[in-house]
C-alpha cells in the first residue's frame, strides 16, 4: 500500500505511516443480512420500527399490481419489529375465509341430507348453477356477485329461488364462523313468478284418449292411468310390476317427494285395471322400461294421436283432484287420501272447478216445496224481531 501523504510504501495492514505518521481508519466490511421472500420486513417509522409482511397482490383495472400488506408499528427496534413478522405472518394464515364450496360441502353432508329426495335434487342443481363462484373467499362474495351469477344461470323464479334459499343456509354456515353476514342473499332479486294455474284434462278429451287406446293407439294409456291414479311422471317411471296389487287394486311402494306420499298406497279405479294388466304383462321389472326423454315422447305421442291439447303430465294428477273434488259424494278427507295428501289445504291448489261445476253445484239448492223446521223457526225468529 502507497501512503497517500508521502507516496512511500508502507505495509497493507499498518495502522500508521512509519515515515509520516499518517493514521488510516479503516472499516470494518458491513455483513448483509438478507431475509428469506415472503417472511416480511422492518424498517423505520417515525420514532420507531415497522413491521411489515406481504399478503398477496392487487390489479388494478389498467393491469398493474400492488401489493396487498399488514403492518404493525410502535416497535423500539429493528429486531423487536422483524420478530414480530413471524406473527403477521402466522394471524394472515389463521384468518384466511374458507372458500364457499368448503360451506357447501358441510352443508349437502349435513343439514341437507334430512332434506326430500326432490329438494336434495334441487340444490343439488342448483350447486352446479353456483360454480362460478365456488372457489372465491366467502368474505369476498358481495350482493352484486351473488345477484349475478343468479341473474345469469336461473331465468325463472323456481331455479332462481333454489339458487337463493341454497346460498342462504351457506351465508348462514359462514356467519357462524364469523365471515359473513347471513342477510346478504335477501337481497337477490328473484324473477316473476308469473305462475299460470295447471289446467286438467275435459270430460271430451278423456274420451278421446279412450277412444284413441281402444284403437290400438297403446301408450294412450298413460296419460289414463295418471289421470285415473293421480301418478306423477316419476311415479309412473319408477313403477314396477311388483309393486302392483292387481287383487286389492292398490300400488305398494311408488310414492315420491313427501313421507306421506312414500307411505300411502295407489287406488286403481276399476276401469283403470285392465290398461295396467297389459302394460304389465309379461314384465318383470320396470313396466315403463326406457328413459325419462323416451317417456315424454310416448306420452306427447299419446295426446297427438288422441287429438287433445298438448298439456303436460302433471295436468293429469289436477284432473284427478279437480274430479274428485267437484264430486258431491267424496268427502275432502276421502280426497286427501286418494291423492295421497298431508292435509285437504292441497285442494285449493290442484282442483280447477269450472262455472259449469260451480251452477251444477248450486243446482242442488231446489225448491223442496215446503220449509225445513230450521228454516221456519229462523223466519218467524225474524218476524218476531
Amino acid at each position: 500500500m502507497i501512503c497517500p501523504r508521502c507516496n512511500k510504501e508502507i505495509p497493507d495492514d499498518a495502522a500508521l505511516c512509519c515515515y509520516c505518521g499518517r493514521v488510516f481508519q479503516r472499516k470494518a466490511p458491513s455483513r448483509v443480512h438478507q431475509r428469506a421472500n415472503g417472511t416480511g420486513t422492518a424498517y423505520k417509522s417515525g420514532k420507531g420500527w415497522m413491521a411489515e409482511v406481504t399478503i398477496g397482490w392487487i390489479t388494478d383495472e389498467n393491469g398493474k399490481k400492488f401489493r396487498r400488506r399488514l403492518r404493525k408499528s410502535g416497535f423500539k427496534t429493528r429486531t423487536d419489529a422483524l420478530a414480530y413478522t413471524a406473527s403477521l405472518l402466522d394471524r394472515q394464515q389463521k384468518k384466511k375465509a374458507p372458500q364457499l364450496s368448503e360451506y357447501w360441502n358441510t352443508y349437502s353432508g349435513g343439514e341437507m341430507e334430512k332434506l326430500s329426495d326432490s329438494k336434495r335434487t334441487a340444490y343439488k342443481i342448483a350447486w352446479e348453477k353456483l360454480k362460478s363462484i365456488s372457489l372465491r373467499p366467502i368474505d369476498g362474495l358481495t350482493v352484486s356477485d351473488l345477484r349475478r351469477v343468479v341473474g345469469e344461470k336461473a331465468t325463472t323464479y323456481y331455479p332462481a329461488r333454489d339458487m337463493k334459499v341454497l346460498l342462504s343456509h351457506l351465508f348462514t354456515l359462514g356467519a357462524a364462523d364469523g365471515w359473513c353476514s347471513k342477510e346478504l342473499p335477501s337481497f337477490i332479486i328473484l324473477p316473476d313468478k308469473n305462475e299460470t294455474a295447471r289446467e286438467p284434462f275435459t270430460e271430451d278429451e278423456q274420451k278421446a284418449l279412450w277412444k284413441a287406446y281402444e284403437s290400438g293407439v297403446t301408450d294412450a294409456a298413460i296419460p289414463l292411468i295418471m289421470i285415473y291414479t293421480g301418478m306423477m311422471t316419476g311415479e309412473m317411471r319408477r313403477l314396477t310390476v311388483d309393486m302392483i296389487d292387481f287383487e286389492n287394486r292398490r300400488i305398494l311402494g311408488v310414492g315420491l317427494k313427501t313421507e306421506v306420499r312414500k307411505a300411502a298406497p295407489v287406488y286403481l279405479p276399476a276401469d283403470i285395471l285392465p290398461l295396467l294388466q297389459e302394460a304389465a304383462a309379461g314384465k318383470e321389472g320396470r313396466v315403463w322400461p326406457c328413459s325419462q326423454d323416451d317417456f315424454y315422447i310416448r306420452y306427447y305421442a299419446a295426446l297427438e294421436a288422441a287429438g287433445t291439447r298438448r298439456l303436460t303430465p302433471y295436468s293429469c294428477r289436477h284432473t284427478t283432484a279437480t274430479a274428485l273434488a267437484i264430486s258431491e259424494n267424496i268427502a275432502p278427507e276421502t280426497v286427501r287420501k286418494v291423492m295421497r295428501w298431508s292435509t285437504t289445504a292441497m285442494l285449493s291448489r290442484y282442483a280447477h272447478p269450472d262455472d259449469a261445476d260451480a251452477l251444477a253445484a248450486v243446482d242442488k239448492l231446489k225448491h223442496k216445496g215446503e220449509k225445513s223446521g230450521a228454516i221456519e223457526g229462523a223466519i218467524e225468529e225474524n218476524k218476531q224481531e
